[in-house]
């Protein structure tokens, strides 16, 4: 039995030529098997060389045809070039080709095109087996037992068939985490590819494409004075996402995306983070407002005796964890029974729905912003199925396309907008389309509305002076701990 190789360039007419040869010869001889190889143009003098390297042969064109003797114990006969093989063939079966010029040039072009396409699917399958790498920090936080599950629904990370989930927690213990990873793993999750606890500091991040930071390293559960005292906390804070930060820089995707989350100091956090990772694009951080935003829809559903998911679009400006302001002047309310009736699909502006307008600038505000408090102090524990839906609405519009009318409020940094200085890590509406978010210009900023954006960008600057007294050189990886 004959068993030869050919192998050559994709664009070679000669490889084309010797190519349907062999077809012709293994078509009418029982006992002739030919393999071939078809290379790149770009890759072709490197797998050659390797070959020859190998194998001890020397050739230097294309194509290259070799006899295999694998069989008899030894390492392949080189037959040589396409005039070798085609003497060979002539000589020993009395076979010859006669194909054209102008067909072995067509041919070398759809062998080309073909291995071009075949390079281009194989690229597209290793890719989609890849599994995407989402970290969760702070994932003993009670946000991540109803938040982890739901990471996984159809289409939240559509391009993505199979995730590696990474569990840090700076401030919990590694036995703790492993007690989560094998909660997770029990949940047996189609597109769950694995669960990576993390406890070497110096690896953080690594190879990340998403990133959801729930740390809220100074909080209101600290007890002492000192703690208690803003600008410890504002400092302590800022050390840890500087960190944070660095570490990014160092070891994740160059296009990863951060989502944070949190009830201290979200602007600042975020702001600490992008200062400390040049190489990424600044929108590829937000932070997140949907949580407040759903809470002043709670309030106004009830106050109109509607469902929370009749109202929309309301906007959230400023600093959500400190001075912010509840925009109402683009919310519609739906299936309002009021004197105007409609489809389901009518709406009225809830600011001529609400005619008390006492309410709404005295408790209205009042009760959106002890609502977290409130809920936490009853159940004596965080708020986590508002903060997970918050989370996983932002994913979902931000991994696909949404409507052209809807509404978001994330903090984000972009160029100066609003007034807002350039560079501040801001409240404001968004709306995303084709994976990238775009400010919401059909607003109307008015001199009331000014001086309340005014009054937020006043407080964003007090806590980034702040967080500017603390040592700007790189951090240690035990200051994580602090």
């Amino acid at each position: 039995m004959a068993k030869f190789v050919l192998a050559g360039k994709a664009d070679c007419p000669y490889y084309a030529k010797a190519e349907l040869l062999a077809d012709v010869l293994q078509q009418k001889l029982p006992d002739f098997h030919i393999h071939k190889i078809c290379v790149h143009p770009t890759d072709w003098n490197v797998w050659l060389e390797d070959t020859c390297v190998l194998n001890g042969w020397k050739h230097s064109s294309s194509p290259i045809v070799w006899r295999e003797l694998v069989d008899r114990g030894g390492k392949g006969m080189l037959l040589g070039g396409f005039s070798d093989f085609l003497e060979h063939a002539q000589g020993y079966y009395g076979i010859t080709s006669d194909m054209t010029s102008d067909l072995m040039l067509k041919i070398a072009a759809e062998n080309l095109q073909t291995k071009e396409l075949s390079m281009q699917e194989e690229l597209q399958r290793c890719n989609s087996l890849t599994p995407l790498d989402v970290w969760i920090s702070s994932a003993l936080n009670p946000v991540s037992f109803s938040l982890i599950p739901q990471l996984f629904t159809p289409r939240l990370f559509p391009n993505s068939p199979s995730i590696s989930l990474h569990l840090l927690d700076i401030d919990g213990s590694v036995e703790q985490l492993q007690e989560l990873k094998i909660e997770t793993e029990d949940l047996a999750l189609p597109h769950l590819h694995e669960v990576i606890i993390h406890s070497d500091q110096t690896q953080l991040f690594q190879q990340a494409h998403f990133i959801i930071f729930l740390d809220d390293p100074f909080s209101k559960r600290d007890s002492n004075d000192e703690r208690d005292n803003k600008e410890h906390g504002v400092s302590r804070m800022a050390e840890r996402f500087r960190c944070y930060g660095q570490l990014i820089e160092a070891n994740a995707q160059k296009d990863v995306r951060v989502l944070v989350a949190g009830d201290v100091f979200v602007n600042l956090k975020c702001s600490l983070l992008i200062e400390n990772v040049p190489s990424v694009d600044p929108c590829n951080f937000v932070a997140m407002a949907t949580q407040l935003e759903c809470e002043a829809r709670a309030q106004l559903a009830q106050k109109l005796a509607v469902r929370t998911t009749d109202i929309t679009n309301i906007i959230i400006w400023g600093n959500i964890t400190g001075n912010c302001h509840i925009d109402l002047q683009k919310a519609p309310v739906f299936r309002y029974e009021g004197a105007v009736w409609g489809p389901d699909s009518f709406s009225q502006p809830v600011l001529e729905m609400i005619y008390d307008r006492k309410w709404l600038e005295t408790d209205f505000v009042r009760l959106v912003r002890e609502r977290r408090n409130t809920i936490s102090s009853k159940t004596n524990k965080a708020t986590g199925m508002s903060t997970t839906d918050g989370i996983l609405a932002v994913l979902k519009a931000w991994n696909n396309d949404t409507s052209a009318d809807e509404f978001f409020s994330l903090e984000v940094s972009l160029k100066r907008q609003f007034g807002i200085p350039e560079g501040l890590v801001f409240s404001m509406p968004v709306s995303f389309r084709a994976g990238q978010w775009s400010p919401r210009l059909d607003v109307s900023v008015t001199d009331e509305l000014k001086t309340k954006l005014e009054a937020c960008t006043d407080e964003l600057k007090m806590e980034r002076h702040i967080a500017g007294g603390v040592r700007k050189e790189r951090v240690s990886d035990d200051s994580l701990h602090q």
